[in-house]
């Protein structure tokens, strides 16, 4: 029970600050490097699969890498881009934080549900698959947008 509670709270604590840095990050401009290289730094974490123990049946990948794709099109939706002189700013979207704690809500019963069938590793890696499929194409989609907004 505890380890559950634990996690939920962590899990909290991390979409707060991801809240917080996407309301900071639309202060400041951005550019191709702060939108793609999100995903470039978390793919390092497939070397979590050197370990057995973090091994997913194919289709059990397949399925979470899908289920990111769905979540990032609610991310993609709430993305947009104001153009002001040369800088490009990222907009803020009151929707954005609403969606990230229902991802987080979502997450969690999922999380719950599937700690009781699979191993622990095991539930790491799918929900790291989870979120590598929901953060590409969203990082992917906006880097899209703001070519497009540089382009005029």
């Amino acid at each position: 029970m505890f380890e559950e509670l634990s996690g939920v709270l962590i899990g909290v604590l991390f979409a707060a600050m991801v809240i917080v840095i996407r309301l900071k990050a639309s202060k400041h401009p951005t550019n191709a490097k702060k939108l793609l290289l999100p995903p470039v730094f978390m793919a390092t974490g497939f070397l979590m699969f050197l370990y057995p123990g973090t091994w997913l049946p194919a289709w059990e990948g397949l399925l979470a890498f899908l289920t990111g794709m769905v979540f990032s099109l609610l991310l993609i939706r709430t993305s947009k881009f104001e153009r002001t002189g040369d800088a490009v700013y990222l907009k803020r979207s009151k929707a954005f934080a609403l969606i990230l704690v229902s991802l987080l809500v979502i997450r969690t019963l999922m999380k719950m549900a599937l700690q009781q069938a699979v191993s622990l590793p095991q539930t790491g890696s799918f929900f790291f698959i989870l979120a590598f499929g929901m953060i590409l194409p969203w990082r992917l989609s906006m880097y899209r947008q703001y070519r497009k907004l540089l382009r005029g």
